[in-house]
């Protein structure tokens, strides 16, 4: 079983359809309250979310080395356990935060929570949640990100929006790395594109190839505009600290 979800079969009844309430309704207050924190200072975030192996870490490594120059960035690591993904991050020179969850297969609102706490990140960053790998769980939690990204590359198939299809309808954004490899897998984007529109008609995707930097100035132009929106959108309101 999740230690946090209950993702293993539970007894069938209204007691468990209640307590599953009665979770998300916690983790969805936290996650109001991060959000609002968040947008107060400025800082637009960006929830990353994959299977494992999809190259993640190594788009987030690369993405914080462009992005370092022009605007402050800061990044929550989640994994069950060590501080692997940490250490990479803290190499590009960005503060990074660990969160291990344990036997949980994603992170929660307190968590962030407790992650924003330890990191401070500063007033109109980009903070980079990089979640569990898993296709299923981490859709279910709202964290209080502005934005959602799903990374898929392209040795996983083209079946993933069609098999997962609620992870990618919460999604804002699509990236489909790894497309250096497109010429040796079996793997059409024209039918993930297609999949994917089903599950949520007119998002963006994006083709990329972290290792070679295929595709990723369209990614940092993505995030440039979201941050200068969300900066408007906040000061607008007249809710900058």
């Amino acid at each position: 079983m999740c230690g946090t979800c209950g993702c293993a079969e539970a007894p069938a009844g209204r007691r468990t359809v209640e307590l599953e309430h009665d979770l998300l309704g916690k983790n969805d207050s936290i996650a109001a309250d991060n959000r609002r924190w968040l947008r107060a200072h400025r800082v637009l975030a960006v929830n990353l979310m994959s299977s494992p192996g999809s190259g993640k870490t190594t788009l987030l490594e690369r993405t914080v080395r462009e992005l370092i120059g022009e605007l402050p960035v800061a990044v929550v690591e989640g994994d069950q356990e060590t501080r692997l993904d940490a250490d990479r991050i803290t190499a590009t020179g960005a503060p990074v935060v660990q969160l291990n969850t344990g036997v949980g297969c994603h992170l929660d609102a307190e968590m962030l929570r407790r992650g924003l706490s330890g990191l401070q990140p500063p007033t109109g960053s980009v903070l980079f949640i990089e979640n569990v790998g898993n296709l299923v769980c981490p859709a279910l939690f709202d964290l209080g990100e502005e934005h959602r990204a799903v990374v898929v590359s392209v040795t996983e198939g083209a079946d993933k929006p069609a098999k997962y299809p609620h992870m990618f309808a919460t999604a804002d954004l699509v990236l489909v790395n790894k497309i250096d490899l497109l010429p040796y897998v079996d793997f059409n984007l024209a039918a993930f594109t297609a999949d994917l529109q089903r599950s949520r008609p007119g998002i963006t995707v994006l083709p990329v190839s972290a290792t070679r930097g295929h595709g990723l100035a369209a990614w940092i132009d993505w995030l440039r505009h979201h941050a200068e929106h969300l900066g408007a959108a906040v000061a607008a309101a007249g809710e900058v600290r």
